[in-house]
């Protein structure tokens, strides 16, 4: 039978054995605890220095958490501003069109309430040139208009006079108020037809000559 290779060791009991263990596993951890930053020689104090060095990664978490939280707050805020924006400037749009579609509802009667019609019958034709003379500040009047009227065409628009001078020089009187041509076409009245037969055109085309002749209408009583 071989001997032991250290004198002594087979006569270890196993109570030597557990407390050899023991210092090998406390010796292990001071050499460990030593290596940490400011770690302090004194076995008694491994915890503490532990302790110490973690607080600031602790610390630098909870840190970082509140600043993310502040991020996400700050954030939700911007898009809470940005929306109530939105919701402003789209109210506005709203009460400028409402505003614009009022206008042009309001504007659509008065328009139409300017636009005067008048009946397409003698006494029609008679207010209409008026209202066209005193635009032209032409004078006359609805009885001195009326009055040659009857003594000239009897009222009617396509009345022509084929017997007269006027007739014989290839030039006869035509219309309610018996023009001639050239006498239309020097005397027309703007905004009216240039066709001698339209009665508003023939009647102010005839009051312009007779204001610029006799003064009005309303001084001619014959033929003129």
């Amino acid at each position: 039978m071989s001997k032991p290779a250290v004198p002594g060791l087979h006569r270890l009991t196993r109570t030597h054995k557990i407390t050899a263990a023991g210092v090998v596993a406390a010796g292990a951890a001071a050499l460990v605890f030593s290596t940490l930053p400011g770690a302090d020689t004194d076995p008694a104090k491994p915890q503490a220095v532990a302790a110490e060095n973690v607080k600031p990664v602790a610390f630098a978490a909870v840190d970082t958490a509140a600043k993310t939280q502040q991020a996400t707050i700050a954030k939700q805020a911007d898009r809470s501003a940005a929306k109530g924006k939105a919701e402003a400037a789209a109210k506005e749009r709203e009460a400028k069109q409402a505003a614009s579609r009022s206008a042009v509802r309001t504007a659509i009667p008065a328009a139409a309430k300017a636009v005067k019609t008048y009946p397409d019958t003698l006494d029609g034709w008679i207010r209409e040139s008026l209202d066209v003379l005193a635009q032209k500040g032409i004078p006359g009047s609805y009885n001195g208009i009326y009055r040659n009227i009857i003594r000239e065409s009897s009222g009617n628009p396509m009345a022509i006079n084929l017997w007269d001078i006027n007739a014989q020089n290839g030039i006869p009187s035509k219309g309610l108020l018996q023009v001639i041509d050239p006498t239309f076409r020097a005397y027309h009245v703007e905004g009216t037809s240039w066709n001698i037969y339209d009665p508003v055109a023939n009647i102010t085309a005839a009051c312009k000559y007779a204001a610029a002749r006799y003064g009005s209408m309303d001084n001619v009583n014959s033929a003129y």
